[in-house]
């Protein structure tokens, strides 16, 4: 499990330029390392009969445990909501959360007793092993492409980005007019595309195979290399904002890819863990009237 909108220089708690993977000289790795180790021993030593499973009292102290951890980590999401210092500080909760999260998979794994099938209590474990693997993916993420989000920027702001283009535009379309019909209609014709045309993938990638701009380039290029006088002159201006607005557009739909990159897990790992939490409620009660 992970969670959103990492605050890497969280002030107040003394340790301004300290992780939450490092928090407090890795507190909560060490606290998760120690708990899955132990939780380990504890499985490989308890004789239970005729073998481990989840329906055995260790089977049930380790799917409480869970159960409680998964519920606990869930709330990571209202308490970013209030911010503190000291001890149980954003940068804290979420040292936890990422830590705890991943002793989840011993956790779960321990009290399933390796016995699995088509039911709602495998269910569970497949969901509650997907939102961990999205929050692995999350904490990539967050550790890797913020400084390349910052670097595609330029220190410009996204709409500063799209007004770039927006005046490139007006610059392309009042230097095609001295072009020909043919060589004017390719050019307007490339002008007020949607940048991010193409859907989420296309988004994620940051390829633009169909870019009108580019096209256009590639044409006008073309056509300047057999050109002469007057018309070489527009083409040469035609082909430099052409070039200017390429920029531009790589620049920006870099900063989207990279906000794409680091915000799709959230459509993963939010929705499944609600999901998780479903399916837990439906395990638990469905293990009380077996019980019963």
């Amino acid at each position: 499990m992970a969670s959103r909108g990492i605050n890497r220089t969280e002030l107040g708690d003394g340790t301004a330029h300290e992780s939450f993977l490092r928090y407090r000289r890795y507190r909560w790795f060490k606290i998760a390392t120690f708990l899955s180790l132990f939780l380990i021993v504890v499985y490989l030593f308890v004789d239970v009969s005729p073998r481990h499973n989840g329906g055995s009292w260790l089977g049930y102290t380790l799917g409480t445990i869970g159960a409680l951890l998964i519920v606990w980590l869930a709330l990571l999401g209202i308490r970013k909501r209030a911010m503190t210092r000291g001890r149980w500080s954003l940068k804290a909760w979420t040292s936890a959360h990422v830590y705890l999260g991943l002793a989840l998979i011993v956790i779960g794994t321990l009290h399933t007793g390796f016995q699995f099938g088509w039911n709602v209590h495998t269910l569970a474990w497949v969901l509650m092993l997907l939102v961990i693997l999205s929050g692995i993916y999350g904490i990539s993420v967050y550790a890797l492409l913020p400084q390349g989000l910052s670097d595609s920027r330029s220190e410009m702001t996204g709409p500063q980005m799209i007004e770039a283009v927006n005046s490139l535009d007006k610059q392309i379309q009042q230097a095609a007019q001295p072009l020909s019909d043919e060589d004017s209609a390719i050019v307007l014709g490339s002008l007020g595309e949607d940048p991010f045309g193409g859907g989420v993938w296309r988004r994620l990638s940051g390829s633009y195979p169909r870019c009108g701009n580019m096209a256009a380039l590639r044409i006008m290029r073309e056509r300047q290399e057999q050109s002469s006088g007057k018309e070489e002159q527009a083409l040469e201006q035609v082909v430099g904002l052409l070039e200017k607005k390429a920029a531009a557009l790589q620049r920006l739909r870099g900063y989207i890819r990279r906000r794409a990159l680091l915000e799709v897990w959230l459509f993963v790992h939010i929705p499944t863990t609600f999901v998780l939490l479903a399916a837990l409620t439906a395990h638990i009660v469905s293990v009380f009237f077996y019980w019963g």
